[in-house]
């Protein structure tokens, strides 16, 4: 009862403090924040795994990928929890990089050759659309629904589809001990990826919302037991690992920008909008804030921010994490500050290369088997998606149907591009998912034009937005918006949350 009349008071406006601005003694700040960073860890170290696992990345690079990425999920974290100035929700929501970029980044690497030369490309475009994205938070509400226009769920939809299935062979390679590698199609291969993906089909299968969160990160943790048991994974690269290492800017070199990488972020991040939308009003029901236009577009901003600074230092897009909008529901600690204790705790994590070692040992076969269920699960995302368009409606169906046949011409007929194309041509259009991503863009704008044709044409993506602009306090409760996550969940837009297995 005291909780809620603290809410009360402080929406009457007598000055009293409210729940979310408290800060709690520091023992319960430690305790809460280190709470949050294990409900969060999985999601985070995963990303770059499967990124750095698929551009061919060396262990050690490797290791720097994830430290990297946990240094600036801290930093991202609290500038979207404590606030800077007009940026930052100043709301408990965790930042971490959204899974949605994922298949785009490999696609991207893969298409730039892979290796660290990949890297400086993705690199370009995630800084490019990071300040898209912080540019775009500050623009009037018509410049948002203009932009939003290019990308119906038609679009968004095809997109996601066609990025699962172009690397789900991606995913395959790995389960069979990885491109090159002299085991390669070995049977043992493929048992240790079966039985990662059995493992994690079953901790989903259990149905509790924690074990199914963190079923990736204990299925690749079991793969990996089960490998060192019959000496077919090792640690020994632990000992080598510093204990401490800083990181720095620009390591692995000057970004490359690239017209079509930045095209294929920047739609990454229209989605990662309305991810970050949807969860910005489900913790502002849960702690009973009022959430307004302004509060959405400052945590844009803070997304905007925090992306563009994690291509400067080495890691990836970000978003608001849906998984820990859970756990403020089940604990009901509504303190933004345990969001910013948890941003030091993984600032400080991020410093551990020891522990980033013993992540980066998982091997080839175990990750494989990992990846192929996220990237079926990605294809998945998308088919729900094209699910809420009429494609009764001949020029939807077109569009679908024409890009997807447009992204499998490179695997189909891998000559014409790299006989018959000079290799500036070929290595643009080279990539199932550049075809097939740009077919559907500028072929929905033939067909359909730049204005909703109907409900299944205009769709979530644009509502949610539409509504966080108009200044509602709650989402529309129908709006789902699209997001591809590590077991294939879409975020949810509306004030409810739901517990996500992860990004």
């Amino acid at each position: 009862m005291a909780r809620v009349a603290l809410i009360r008071a402080s929406a009457s406006g007598d000055g009293s403090r409210h729940p979310v601005d408290e800060v709690l003694p520091l023992p319960k700040l430690a305790l809460y924040g280190f709470q949050h960073v294990l409900a969060f860890y999985a999601g985070a170290v995963i990303v770059p795994i499967i990124v750095g696992g698929a551009l061919g990345l060396s262990r050690e690079q490797l290791v720097y990928l994830i430290n990297a990425d946990l240094f600036t999920c801290g930093i991202a974290s609290i500038i979207q929890a404590l606030g800077v100035g007009r940026i930052g929700a100043r709301l408990p929501l965790i930042q971490g990089v959204t899974f949605t970029a994922v298949s785009p980044m490999i696609a991207i690497g893969l298409g730039a050759g892979g290796g660290t030369a990949a890297l400086l490309v993705i690199y370009g475009a995630v800084i490019t659309a990071g300040l898209a994205t912080f540019a775009f938070a500050w623009l009037p509400t018509r410049a948002f629904r203009a932009v939003l226009k290019l990308f119906p769920p038609v679009v968004t939809g095809t997109v996601i589809t066609v990025l699962g299935i172009v690397l789900i062979p991606v995913g395959l390679n790995d389960a069979a001990g990885g491109l090159g590698s002299e085991d390669f199609g070995d049977p043992k291969n493929f048992a240790y990826a079966g039985g990662t993906m059995l493992g994690i089909l079953l901790l989903i299968k259990l149905g509790r919302p924690f074990l199914s969160s963190i079923a990736i990160l204990l299925g690749l943790i079991g793969g990996t037991a089960v490998a060192f048991a019959l000496g077919d994974a090792g640690f020994s690269d632990v000992g080598k690992a510093d204990w401490v290492g800083v990181t720095t800017p620009l390591h692995f070199g000057v970004p490359r920008f690239e017209w079509f990488p930045i095209v294929l972020m920047l739609i990454v991040m229209v989605i990662t909008m309305v991810e970050t939308t949807g969860d910005t009003y489900a913790i502002g029901d849960i702690v009973g804030k009022k959430i307004d236009g302004e509060t959405v577009a400052r945590a844009l901003r803070a997304d905007g921010a925090a992306t563009a600074l994690g291509g400067a230092l080495n890691s990836f897009p970000y978003v608001a994490f849906a998984e820990n909008v859970g756990l403020v529901r089940m604990t009901k600690v509504k303190s933004r500050f345990v969001v910013v204790a948890a941003g030091l705790f993984m600032i400080v994590l991020g410093l551990l290369p020891k522990a980033a070692a013993a992540v980066a040992s998982v091997p080839h076969a175990v990750l494989g088997g990992a990846a192929t269920v996220m990237f079926a699960m990605v294809a998945l995302a998308g088919i729900q998606t094209l699910a809420k368009v009429d494609l009764r409606e001949e020029k939807n169906a077109l569009v679908v149907g024409v890009s997807l046949a447009a992204a499998l011409l490179p695997a189909t007929v891998p000559v014409l591009f790299k006989e018959n194309m000079n290799a500036d041509l070929s290595s643009l259009l080279n990539s199932g998912v550049t075809l097939g991503a740009t077919t559907a863009i500028v072929l929905n704008a033939f067909l359909n034009g730049l204005r909703p044709r109907s409900h299944g044409q205009a769709g979530a993506l644009g509502a949610t937005l539409d509504t966080a602009l108009d200044g509602q306090v709650s989402a529309p409760s129908g709006a789902v918006p699209v997001s591809a996550r590590t077991a294939g969940e879409t975020a949810t837009a509306a004030a409810e949350p739901v517990s996500d297995p992860g990004h």
